[in-house]
Formats: structure tokens, C-alpha cells, sequence
């Protein structure tokens, strides 16, 4: 694996981990009763973006770890994966 296709492995796990994390623990405006002018009310009044990012890093590296060791250490090849779906 080159360095970029870890990189891209990364950022995908990431922002796939931060997708299922956001909704998690969110208070909308309407819930705490202080609608800002000019937003729905089911806009969040504290997102607490910065604990999420914290939160999303700690479960996507080991997440990651994993996934690139089984991909290094060849336990699941791309070959295997096309023998699976019928296409080798």
C-alpha cells in the first residue's frame, strides 16, 4: 500500500466514523428553547464539534490500524475479493 492509498483509507474511515458520530448527543435549538432568528429550529445549538473530532480520531485509527494491517499482511487480497463476487 503506498502512502496516498493510506492516506485515502484514512479519510475515508474518518469521515465515515464522523458521518455516524454526528448525530449522537446533539441538542437542537428547539429542545434548549433558543430558536436564533433566521434557522429552523432543528438546527443544533451546541455541536460540540471539537469533542467529535476528538472522539472520531480515537475510533478511526485503531479502526484503520486493522484494516491496513489486514491489507499489509495479504489475510484478504483483491484476488480473493474477485473470486468472492465470481468475477476471477
Amino acid at each position: 500500500m503506498s502512502i496516498m492509498s493510506a492516506i485515502a483509507l484514512y479519510g475515508v474511515i474518518w469521515f465515515m466514523t464522523m458521518f455516524l458520530v454526528l448525530p449522537f448527543r446533539m441538542t437542537t435549538q428547539g429542545e434548549a428553547g433558543e430558536v436564533v432568528p433566521g434557522t429552523p429550529s432543528s438546527a443544533p445549538s451546541d455541536a460540540q464539534m471539537m469533542r467529535k473530532v476528538k472522539l472520531v480520531t480515537f475510533i478511526a485509527t485503531p479502526a484503520f490500524l486493522v484494516i491496513a494491517g489486514i491489507i499489509l499482511s495479504e489475510v484478504i487480497t483483491f484476488e480473493m475479493l474477485e473470486r468472492l463476487t465470481g468475477r476471477g
